[in-house]
């Protein structure tokens, strides 16, 4: 996330309330990226169709199409992901910035060929119906993950005021669009979604251009054996399939999941309450990049610096003792923020549900899901730690057991019985979420004596 907190630490020296105002606004963005966004807009278009009386099944249609594609491109560049996210923050490390343009164009080549030929193959051997709406499926699927890879950008780029601009642009165009093409049902919805999300794509590769001009054209430098990080790899993966692991279980399973549009199945009871309870993400998100690139990053660089430089033992275990504390009070301030939001909701449930024309008997599952998203919140926060210390062997290890933790734990509720839905997720991530702070705690207590042991004998 190098540049961000460059940003961020100047709003908030002009210490007046627009400049907080603005560095929580852009935090939100940032930190929610187009994934929470994208729920918004879908919520958006479903509501906005309904209460115009809009059939009925091509709305659910549509937002259960939009959802595959989330979460299989998700899923699909989840591997390349992190990967990248490390040869882009060694190479400004390294301050040879010229090298990254070109690389980023590597790795949409290698993820624009990996989408096309993924969904040209799903789409021949399951996908029927009208040809705009396959082609909208593949066009759609092949754009969002170009967009997982350029996001990666957008806490880089300085412009902070553009990046604005841009997210608003490209999420107002999408609802905009699908409402104006509504009259063609679900592909003429599809279509607008797909529209909006090209011009959000080729907007902030735009800005990426303008920030990292480059040499070369394409680069796969970043395929290299000396650039690749296995660990990273694997620990994107689990996360994002973790991530969508209990979804996929109710959504396949015969008692809770339906067939929505050809062989895609979604579960009424189990999606509504899930999706909505990830909207109350966006303030903890925001807190959570604030505290972490202002706070922490900062007095992480100086722990290192102090140690480079060849600090005295009383300033290096100060450092230590700075960057404990910094860890400790982000998680302190995401707790207060995401906690009373949580509660917040949690009292206004019922008037949540009616406002987006759910049932009120999925009050409960609300409750547990809108817990389970906080504790969510707090594992991410432990990750991203773990990723700045670059402990990635714990990382990767808290998303494996997240992975099977969610798988296990979702397989039992659903053969427990309604009572039970959602209980899975939330203990998996309560599980994991408490063993990556405890595993976090270890590493912070060994931090001087690890940074010292693990370098290389000269």
């Amino acid at each position: 996330m190098a540049g961000i907190g460059f940003e961020l630490r100047r709003m908030f020296s002009k210490d007046t309330l627009s400049g907080r105002l603005q560095a929580y606004t852009f935090a939100a963005v940032i930190g929610s990226g187009p994934w929470v966004l994208s729920i918004v807009a879908i919520l958006a278009i479903g509501l906005i169709n309904t209460r115009r009386s809009a059939p009925a099944d091509a709305v659910a249609q549509f937002q259960v199409s939009v959802t595959y594609l989330m979460a299989f491109s998700l899923i699909l560049t989840s591997p390349l992901q992190l990967m990248f996210t490390r040869f882009i923050a060694d190479r400004l490390f390294e301050q040879r910035p010229r090298l990254i343009l070109a690389n980023l164009f590597g790795a949409l080549v290698v993820t624009f060929a990996a989408a096309g030929a993924v969904g040209a193959v799903a789409l021949a051997l399951w996908f029927d119906g009208p040809l705009l709406y396959r082609q909208c499926m593949l066009s759609g699927f092949v754009i969002l993950c170009g967009i997982w890879m350029v996001v990666i950008f957008a806490s880089a780029i300085k412009a902070y005021q553009h990046i604005l601009l841009v997210f608003l642009m490209g999420y107002a165009m999408t609802v905009g669009v699908s409402l104006g093409l509504r009259g063609f049902g679900l592909s003429g919805l599809l279509l607008g979604f797909v529209i909006g999300q090209a011009c959000l794509f080729f907007a902030l590769l735009a800005l990426v251009v303008r920030q990292y001009p480059g040499d070369l054209m394409v680069s796969f430098d970043f395929l290299r054996r000396g650039q690749m990080f296995p660990s990273l790899i694997w620990t994107g993966l689990f996360y994002n399939v973790g991530a969508w692991a209990d979804k996929f279980i109710f959504w396949a399973d015969p008692f809770t999941g339906v067939d929505v549009a050809g062989p895609l199945r979604a579960s009424p009871i189990y999606d509504l309450p899930i999706f909505l309870s990830y909207l109350s993400l966006i303030p903890g998100m925001a807190v959570f990049l604030i505290r972490i690139e202002t706070d922490f990053a900062g007095k992480c660089e100086r722990f290192y610096l102090t140690i480079t430089n060849g600090g005295t033992l009383a300033q290096i275990m100060a450092a230590r003792k700075d960057l404990v504390e910094a860890v400790r009070g982000g998680m302190f301030a995401i707790f207060k923020v995401q906690g009373a939001t949580t509660v917040i909701l949690l009292l206004m449930g019922e008037e949540l549900l009616a406002w987006f024309d759910i049932a009120p008997i999925y009050r409960v599952l609300l409750n547990i899901d809108l817990l389970a998203v906080a504790v969510q919140l707090l594992l991410l926060t432990v990750l991203n730690v773990l990723f700045y210390l670059d402990q990635r062997r714990a990382a990767f290890q808290l998303c494996l057991l997240f992975l099977v933790s969610n798988t296990l734990f979702s397989l039992l509720t659903l053969h427990l019985g309604p009572a039970f839905f959602g209980y899975g997720f939330a203990l998996a991530v309560l599980l994991t979420g408490s063993m990556g702070l405890l595993i976090l705690s270890q590493k912070l207590d060994q931090l001087d004596y690890e940074t010292f042991m693990l370098q290389p004998v000269v």
